[in-house]
C-alpha cells in the first residue's frame, strides 16, 4: 500500500475553509494573550495580589478545562460544530468585556472560570472542524498550523500587551479579547462545513454520563488513543515541572538573572516553530507514532543534557531542543487522534486529550515545587528526563507488538 503524498503547509492554507479556522484561531488567542496579560496586571498591580492570588488566576483558567472538557465532549459530539463554536466565541465575547467592570480578585475568577468552561465546548468543536474540512493526506500540516499560530501569538503578544496597556491601560485589551471573539465567530460562519446529525441525543445525566464512559473505554481499549494519552501526560508533566521550576533553576544552578529566565522561556515557543517543518519533513517518512515517541526521548535527552552539563549554553541550547521536540509530540497526536477516532466519538476523544493535557500540567505546576524541595530541582530534572526516555521506550516496544496501532 503507497502512503499518499501529504499536503505542504502552503497547500493546506489554500483550502479556503482550513484558511478561515485558521484566521479564527489566530485572532481569538491574540485577544486572549493580551486579555490574560491585562488580569495579570491588574492583579498584580493595581490590586496588590499575594502570590497565591496571581498564581490563582492561571487555576482558574485552566482547571475547567480538565473538569467540564470531558462531559463537554459529548455534548459536542451530539450538536452542530459550527453553531457551537460561533456561540461559544459569542458568549466569550461578552465575558471578556465584562473583565472590564470587574472590582475584586474574585469576580476576575468567576469570568475566567465560565470563560474557560465555554472554551471547552470550542476546542473539540473546532478538532472536528478541522478534520471535517481538511482532507487526510493535509491534517499533519494543518494541526501544524495551528500550532504554529498558538507559539507565534504567545511570543509577540506580551510585548503587545505590555505597549497596550501603558498606552492605554488594562482595559484595551479587553475590548480587543471581545472583539477578536466576534471577528473569530464572523470567520467561522463563513466556513462550509456540516456533520452528519447524530442518531442519538442527549436528553440526561445519565445518558450523558453513560456517552462519556464509551469515549472513556475507547480510550483504553484502542492502542493508538492509548498511546497519545500516555505520550501527552508524560509530555505534558516534564514540560511543566520545568517551566515551572526554571526560574528557580536560572536563580539558583546557573546564577543568572529575570532576561535569561525571560530568554528561555520564549525560545520553547522558538523550537516548536522551527520544529514544525523538521518534524513535517520527517512525517513522510515515518509513522506518526514513531514522531511522537522521537518527541518524547527527544525532550528526554535535552532536559538530561541541559541539567548535566549545568551552563547557560547548555540551557539556551537544551531548551531550543525541547522546543523542536515538542512539535514531534503535539501536532503528531493530534493527528493520531483525529485519523483513528471514529467521527461519532470525535468530540470525546479531543476533550479528553484536552483534559490531559491541562490537567497533567496544572498537576506539575502544583506539586514541582514541593517535589523539588525534597530531592533539589536538578534531581528532579533528572527524573522528568527519564520519565520521558522510559515512556518512549515503553511505547516503542508496545506499538511494535500492537496490529492495532500498525
Amino acid at each position: 500500500m503507497t502512503t499518499p503524498t501529504q499536503l505542504t503547509l502552503r497547500e493546506v492554507l489554500r483550502i479556503p475553509s482550513v484558511r478561515q479556522l485558521w484566521l479564527a484561531q489566530c485572532i481569538s488567542l491574540f485577544g486572549d494573550f493580551l486579555a490574560i496579560f491585562a488580569v495579570y496586571n491588574i492583579v498584580s498591580f493595581r490590586m496588590h495580589g499575594t502570590p497565591w492570588q496571581v498564581s490563582g488566576i492561571m487555576i482558574a483558567y485552566m482547571l475547567p478545562l480538565a473538569i467540564v472538557g470531558p462531559l463537554a465532549g459529548v455534548f459536542v459530539d451530539h450538536w452542530d460544530m459550527k453553531r457551537t463554536m460561533i456561540v461559544s466565541d459569542l458568549v466569550r465575547a461578552v465575558l471578556a468585556i465584562g473583565l472590564i467592570f470587574t472590582h475584586n480578585i474574585y469576580q476576575i475568577y468567576a469570568i475566567f472560570l465560565v470563560m474557560s468552561s465555554v472554551s471547552s465546548f470550542f476546542i473539540p468543536a473546532q478538532s472536528i472542524m478541522l478534520r471535517t474540512v481538511t482532507p487526510p493526506e493535509g491534517l499533519m500540516s494543518a494541526n501544524a498550523l495551528m500550532q504554529q499560530a498558538m507559539q507565534f501569538v504567545r511570543i509577540l503578544s506580551p510585548a503587545v500587551a505590555a505597549g497596550l496597556v501603558s498606552a492605554a491601560g488594562p482595559n484595551s485589551c479587553f475590548y480587543i479579547d471581545g472583539a477578536s471573539f466576534v471577528a473569530s465567530a464572523l470567520f467561522i460562519f463563513s466556513i462550509a462545513a456540516s456533520r452528519e446529525a447524530t442518531q442519538h441525543s442527549v436528553n440526561s445525566v445519565r445518558s450523558a454520563l453513560s456517552a462519556m464512559t464509551v469515549g472513556v473505554r475507547y480510550i483504553f481499549t484502542h492502542s493508538s488513543t492509548s498511546f497519545v494519552m500516555v505520550a501527552l501526560t508524560a509530555g505534558m508533566f516534564a514540560i511543566g515541572c520545568y517551566t515551572a521550576l526554571l526560574a528557580i533553576y536560572v536563580r539558583d544552578d546557573l546564577s543568572a538573572g529575570p532576561g535569561l529566565f525571560g530568554a528561555l522561556g520564549s525560545l520553547i515557543g522558538v523550537g516548536v516553530i522551527a520544529g514544525i517543518p523538521i518534524m513535517s519533513r520527517a512525517a513522510q517518512k515515518v509513522s506518526r507514532q514513531s514522531l511522537v515517541i522521537t518527541g518524547l526521548a527527544g525532550i528526554g535527552c535535552c532536559v538530561f543534557f541541559l541539567t548535566i552539563v549545568g551552563k547557560i549554553w547548555a540551557s539556551i541550547a537544551g531548551t531550543l531542543g525541547i522546543g523542536i521536540f515538542v512539535a514531534f509530540i503535539f501536532v503528531p497526536t493530534q493527528v493520531l487522534m483525529q485519523e483513528a477516532t471514529p467521527k461519532e466519538m470525535l468530540g470525546r476523544i479531543s476533550s479528553s486529550m484536552m483534559s490531559v493535557m491541562t490537567l497533567s500540567q496544572t498537576i506539575a505546576l502544583v506539586f514541582a515545587g514541593s517535589i523539588a524541595n525534597v530531592i533539589g530541582v536538578r534531581n528532579l530534572f533528572y527524573v522528568s528526563a527519564a520519565l520521558l526516555i522510559g515512556t518512549a521506550a515503553l511505547g516503542a516496544v508496545v506499538l511494535r507488538r500492537s496490529p492495532q496501532a500498525a
